[in-house]
């Protein structure tokens, strides 16, 4: 069955990217050992991606030769004219998450769809019902301040399901209860 994950790495004090919505202070931890084999499971599973404007032109702005999500449709979510990269199989919606779901989830078949960097469009798909599963990675510092893991409020439970240690990072997995 497929779900709709939100994999995402944050500081201790809950936050995805700085004050200046830079990810320098997660860079620092590349190279521990298990972290990138732990993402290359958890991408395995991945059908299809959604990402928000902001996600997509940080993706740009790295200069990677190629896409990092080949062989995965990407719908960007964004009311923006945004550069395409070339080859990419990407989406470009204005569309609300809720009516952009179920294509998304076809696409992904058997696997998963992983909603990437944001909390704001996570929330729009948390808002909705629409998101499944929260796998947060808890890197080993405090932030102070800066874009918010999950900036909505999430009244359906979550429970906790695995907890593993990779280095120094707890790895949490949720499911958001229906």
């Amino acid at each position: 069955m497929t779900r709709t994950q939100y994999y995402v790495a944050g500081s201790i004090d809950g936050f995805i990217a700085d004050a200046d919505n830079k990810l320098d202070w997660l860079f620092q931890f590349n190279g521990t050992a298990g972290l990138g084999e732990h993402y290359e499971s958890f991408f395995a599973d991945v059908g299809a991606l959604a990402m928000g404007a902001s996600t997509y032109e940080f993706i740009l702005a790295e200069e990677h030769d190629h896409w990092p999500y080949e062989g995965r449709t990407t719908w960007v979510f964004t009311h923006r004219d945004l550069p395409r990269f070339e080859g990419a199989d990407i989406v470009f919606t204005r569309d609300d998450v809720a009516e952009v779901h179920t294509a998304m989830v076809a696409s992904a078949g058997e696997r998963n769809v992983w909603l990437v960097g944001g909390g704001d469009l996570v929330a729009q798909f948390a808002e909705r019902g629409l998101l499944d599963e929260i796998v947060l990675a808890v890197a080993p510092v405090t932030l102070g301040g800066g874009a918010p893991l999950l900036p909505a409020r999430v009244d359906a439970p979550m429970r906790l399901d695995q907890v593993e240690t990779v280095g120094d990072f707890a790895i949490l997995h949720y499911t958001v209860q229906p």
